[in-house]
């Protein structure tokens, strides 16, 4: 692999070829980016121009209105505009011989009033040849450092970065990706979406590069919809209520959908009155095949998720507090999360919560931190037939009085509209069907699941003898 250097040996490298030339537009912290460009020396050779259009009225009449200044909107208005402008001007002089970019950011900073800390908007918009078509990265970071100068810092690092990877990278997403954090720590900056677009990046599917931040370390979550579009979640979660499932659906099956659907049903209603956002959360253990991360599989479940209509979310959270203290960043609405019977007897086992001062106690309080409710799903005993449903769970005894005061003050809600007959059905029963060949399978799955299982041959699909 390619010893990338420092920080400023990125910028001198950029600098010192002849064919980038481009325009840098930062707005909200500073020109902090292409600050190290002029300090790296030759910046000349690079730099067409930059601009800071701070405020507001002036950022408007360049880019057009908005309703959020620190926004993908916004710095997708800020490519737009830059780089039409830089080619109008400049393509008849050295078209032929420059490949023009445009680099932008829109970022806010932690001021004394605000917590938490600041975010940023960044892209880079590239030619990969003079005159040819542009491509794009696009990103959202989280800046975490406690002063704003810090945050300031870390966001000209990260720009570097992010210009250096779509020059010298773009063959190559995922070392792209790690190469963002050159010179960073997640004590500094998180980034928790990306997305590439254009001829340099048209085999790359961005559902694969969100795995790719977590499973790299640069975010403990990233989220899609069920179009596939990589968000971050302040952009379909705020102010909503939320329903979230966790699991592998490997495959999805009609008790998994159920769960779900039915729980929304008994979220309380929104004020004003919202869609909740229904959400399919899968770790990186429910992703594990073996040893490693299998990303056809990864692909095979998303594409059955997707045409069920839900969104994905993909984490390394282990304790079900950390989703919830996740979620609660992004909106202050009711949080549902819908379980099962043996999912629900896990978060109250006592080992998961160890490694907190406060053991299960402070795990318990921070998963139903603010408006959250358990809504459990009840279970059948296939040798037996019993039905269990979150009124007869059976939790350790010193647990007891606990599990009862969060039942009776609506905290854990047992899911009153269910289907009896398929409670038994479990995923690996389902999954061993459809690889052996046996059709009843498709009568536990919902129809659009069985639809994509058998046309893509998913799972190791064998068509009925």
């Amino acid at each position: 692999m390619e010893e990338t250097g420092s920080t400023r040996q990125k910028a001198l490298k950029i600098n010192l070829d002849a064919r980038k030339f481009g325009t840098f537009a930062e707005i909200g912290a500073g020109q902090e980016v292409v600050r190290w460009f002029f300090h790296a020396g030759r910046a000349a050779g690079t730099i067409a121009k930059t601009i800071s259009a701070y405020d507001m009225a002036i950022s408007d009449g360049i880019y057009g209105p908005t309703k959020h200044y620190v926004s993908r909107e916004r710095l997708e208005a800020m490519l737009d505009h830059e780089f039409k402008r830089l080619v109008e001007r400049l393509d008849s002089t050295r078209g032929e011989r420059t490949a023009f970019f445009v680099f932008a950011d829109t970022s806010t900073t932690q001021t004394h009033s605000r917590q938490p800390a600041g975010h940023s908007w960044l892209g880079v918009r590239f030619q990969t040849e003079p005159r040819g078509e542009p491509s794009e990265i696009i990103v959202h970071a989280e800046m975490l450092d406690p002063v704003t100068i810090q945050q300031q810092e870390a966001l000209g690092l990260a720009g570097v970065n992010l210009i250096y990877g779509a020059f010298y990278y773009a063959d190559d997403p995922p070392h792209l990706i790690e190469s963002l954090m050159d010179d960073l720590s997640r004590r500094r900056i998180e980034m928790d979406m990306i997305k590439f677009s254009g001829p340099a990046f048209s085999q790359v599917d961005n559902r694969l590069m969100s795995l790719q931040l977590v499973e790299q370390g640069l975010t403990d979550a990233a989220m899609f919809t069920a179009a596939g579009e990589v968000v971050q979640p302040a952009e379909v979660l705020y102010k909503k209520p939320v329903m979230i499932e966790r699991g592998s659906f490997r495959p999805v099956t009609n008790v998994t959908l159920q769960m779900i659907d039915r729980a929304i049903h008994q979220l309380p209603a929104a004020t004003p009155p919202e869609e909740p956002a229904a959400i399919m959360e899968m770790t990186l253990n429910n992703l594990m095949c073996e040893s490693a991360i299998d990303h056809r599989d990864f692909l095979a479940r998303v594409d059955i998720l997707s045409a069920l209509g839900k969104m994905v979310m993909i984490s390394n959270y282990t304790r079900f507090d950390r989703v919830t203290s996740y979620l609660r960043q992004y909106t202050k609405n009711c949080i549902g999360m819908a379980v099962g019977v043996p999912t629900l007897l896990e978060i109250f086992d006592p080992k998961y919560y160890e490694d907190l001062e406060g053991g299960i106690l402070e795990g318990l309080g921070r998963l139903f931190q603010g408006e959250v409710k358990l809504f459990v799903y009840p279970t059948k005993q296939s040798d037996t037939g019993e039905l269990t449903t979150a009124d007869e769970v059976a939790v350790q005894p010193e647990l007891k009085h606990l599990y009862r005061y969060l039942l009776d003050n609506g905290f854990i809600v047992s899911i009153g509209e269910f289907d009896p007959e398929q409670l038994h059905v479990t995923p690996a029963a389902v999954l061993a069907a459809i690889q052996s060949g046996d059709p009843s399978w498709e009568k536990l799955v919902p129809q659009q699941a069985a639809a994509v299982i058998k046309q893509k041959g998913l799972f190791g699909y064998r068509a009925t003898p």
